[in-house]
């Protein structure tokens, strides 16, 4: 590709980087990766308060019984979104660890649905390929790869045919697919790429937008906070709804330039023109050190400091489904 053709966020020699005015790494990048590598915290198991997972026995009645459109978080990173008579879900990481075999961080919550068990989507939107985003036992496992449309950002698209997907679109930012009256658009993130020590950012990182005549979502991936979100407010948006990962952000040091603390998650909610809010990515699994559960409080005191409004910053419990 031609340099004046070239968009900015492609590398000349290949590869990706955030857009501009994102914020950069303050450690080394071999502390990073040491940090990374030995997860130190990863098998902590928290205390789970109450009311954070919706019992077995209701999952499925609710999923049955809330009129679409209709959203279920799934956990983590994961929902089932049922919106203009389509079933989608994303980043369906379902596993109990999120890495190579048993190395890497251990889930302390289940998910709420396993590989099996999940209703069979008409589109899978797959944000970025780490562990816990990209998982490959449960696309293994996943029954309807024939049926489902899978789109990915740029790269991923040979992850998923070589498991038996036959219907994938790779996707840059700023890309759409028409699927009858739904939208899908892929968005920027800030965020990097890679499942091992040689792929770093081979592969494209991405937001996604669903938009119908019922409802406008905004799913942010994994993202720090950064100056694009103000131009996918004005280019994408308003949303009616925005899901933001609220959870693992420390130390800031690492994870400034990749994930967002839960007061950047309102910071970006506003910026993007989303009405309301679900922070997402967060009480399922130790990717950071911090107390797993002080995410939710901070989220909705920081939709009170920034006048978002509390109300508007919703959580969900594991496994729950809400009408849109």
């Amino acid at each position: 590709m031609s340099t004046s053709k070239r968009p900015q966020h492609h590398l000349p020699v290949g590869g990706f980087r955030n857009p501009p005015g994102s914020p950069k790494r303050t450690s080394s990048t071999w502390e990073a990766i040491r940090f990374f590598t030995t997860f130190p915290f990863a098998n902590r198991m928290p205390s789970i308060p109450e009311g954070h997972i919706l019992p077995k026995e209701q999952v499925e009645q609710q999923y049955r019984d809330t009129p679409q459109p209709s959203i279920t978080w799934i956990g983590h990173a994961a929902f089932i979104l049922r919106l203009n008579n389509k079933v989608i879900i994303t980043d369906p990481f379902l596993s109990e660890v999120a890495g190579l075999g048993s190395l890497g961080p251990k889930r302390f919550v289940p998910s709420a649905f396993d590989a099996k068990s999940l209703p069979q989507a008409d589109i899978i939107a797959i944000s970025h390929n780490h562990y816990d985003h990209l998982d490959d036992l449960a696309l293994r496992a996943y029954p309807y790869k024939k049926e489902t449309l899978v789109i990915v950002p740029l790269g991923l698209k040979r992850f998923l045919t070589s498991r038996g997907y036959k219907r994938v679109i790779e996707q840059d930012w700023w890309q759409e697919t028409q699927v009858e009256e739904l939208t899908i658009t892929t968005l920027p993130a800030v965020h990097f790429s890679g499942r091992g020590l040689f792929d770093t950012n081979k592969t494209l990182w991405a937001s996604f937008s669903f938009r119908s005549k019922e409802r406008s979502i905004w799913f942010s991936g994994d993202t720090a906070k950064g100056e694009i979100f103000k131009e996918i407010g004005e280019r994408a948006g308003p949303f009616d709804l925005a899901l933001i990962g609220i959870g693992a952000y420390e130390p800031r040091r690492y994870m400034r330039s990749v994930h967002a603390t839960p007061e950047d998650a309102i910071e970006i909610a506003r910026s993007i023109k989303a009405q309301k809010t679900i922070g997402m990515h967060w009480g399922a699994i130790m990717l950071t050190p911090e107390d797993p559960f002080e995410a939710p409080p901070r989220f909705k005191q920081a939709a009170i400091d920034q006048s978002y409004g509390d109300e508007n910053a919703l959580l969900m419990k594991v496994g729950e489904t809400r009408a849109l």
